[in-house]
């Protein structure tokens, strides 16, 4: 888990106890400032998966990338068939 997403649920927390003090108190301001942490830590805990998100789909394209290679550098090694080796003969004449 991330700094942001560590950070945001906690401070969507702390909003919920904020409000709730809030609604049993009668105590519209306070009701207001919590709604207003929870949805600050709601979003701070969004940019943090988000960042996870990007995180990872990076390193997926770099898998890829390198499987890819892996399977030309294979490919490359591998003997030439029989036909290959006719058409570069036919090539070379």
């Amino acid at each position: 888990m991330n700094k942001d997403k560590m950070e945001g649920k906690m401070k969507d927390v702390a909003g919920r106890v904020q409000r709730q003090a809030g609604e049993w108190t009668g105590d519209t301001e306070q009701q207001l400032k919590g709604t207003g942490k929870e949805v600050e830590g709601k979003l701070q805990e969004g940019m943090g998966k988000l960042e996870d998100a990007g995180k990872k789909a990076v390193e997926d394209i770099k898998d890829r990338a390198r499987q890819m290679e892996d399977k030309k550098q294979d490919k490359k090694q591998q003997p030439k068939t029989e036909d290959e080796q006719d058409m570069e003969k036919e090539g070379a004449a």
